[in-house]
């Protein structure tokens, strides 16, 4: 391999292990991973804040339960705390949990609430 080629690859290489790590856009409809529910994460509020609103419901998971959530936003105002991650409140079940939105990959989310020392995780994909 020529000096130049050589040199070229490292530069490469270098400048690959430097460039910041981009982060993934979480906007768009996610499913959740059984298929049950959709919701549409857009940004709010100040400083490109996420909501997520409940969107659809398989017609086994339009439960009494559910039904109240319909069209409405169960994430507001969460914050970016990473490249990929966001904190804020979840609301379901006439409750608040404190939570985090994790984009594992482009097509991938997961959804971490607590409430106390009772949490629960969801995972989506990007529909």
């Amino acid at each position: 391999m020529h000096f130049a080629t050589k040199f070229a690859a490292a530069a490469l290489a270098m400048l690959l292990a430097t460039a910041p790590v981009l982060a993934a856009d979480p906007t768009g409809t996610w499913q959740s991973a059984n298929g049950e529910s959709r919701y549409k994460v857009t940004y709010c509020g100040k400083s490109k804040q996420l909501c997520a609103k409940l969107t659809w419901l398989r017609s086994d998971a339009r439960t009494v339960e559910n039904l109240p959530y319909l069209n409405h936003f169960v994430v507001v105002g969460a914050v970016r705390t990473d490249d990929n991650t966001w904190n804020g409140q979840v609301s379901y079940g006439g409750q608040t949990f404190s939570g985090n939105l994790v984009m594992t990959s482009d097509n991938t989310l997961r959804l971490n609430g607590c409430k106390g020392m009772f949490c629960k995780t969801m995972s989506f994909s990007r529909v």
